[in-house]
């Protein structure tokens, strides 16, 4: 029996097998990232906004009432579409802008009628 060892050096004279890399086309994969989408409701912003600047130009008479106006109709239309946040901040004080306009207008004839029976 004989014993077959091999040395370091006749294991490096060995074949080994060689592996060819091909170059392959590599694939390339597109990515698209898209931004979130944010909700916006412009309608409901619009009206917020008119609202508040329609308590500032309440003293303005006839202004005043038109913005509080076009504010009180985009706030209605704006609670319709999501998000609704501003749109019913805007419709709340558009009647809170309602309840004054109407305290100044029953004040303004209270006052009118108390001139008239104090002249009399």
């Amino acid at each position: 029996m004989t014993e077959e060892t091999q040395t370091p050096k006749e294991e490096q004279t060995q074949e080994q097998p060689q592996v060819q890399k091909t170059a392959q086309p590599t694939e390339r994969q597109t990515i698209i990232i898209q931004p979130p989408v944010q909700d916006s409701n412009p309608l409901g912003t619009a009206g917020f906004v008119l609202s508040i600047v329609a308590i500032l130009l309440a003293c303005i008479p006839f202004l005043g009432f038109i913005i509080w106006l076009l504010g009180l109709i985009f706030s209605i239309i704006g609670a319709t579409k999501q998000p609704k946040g501003f749109a019913i901040a805007g419709l709340i004080i558009s009647l809170i802008g309602l309840i004054l306009l109407i305290l100044m207008i029953v004040g303004l004839f209270g006052l009118s009628a108390l001139s008239a029976i104090a002249e009399h």
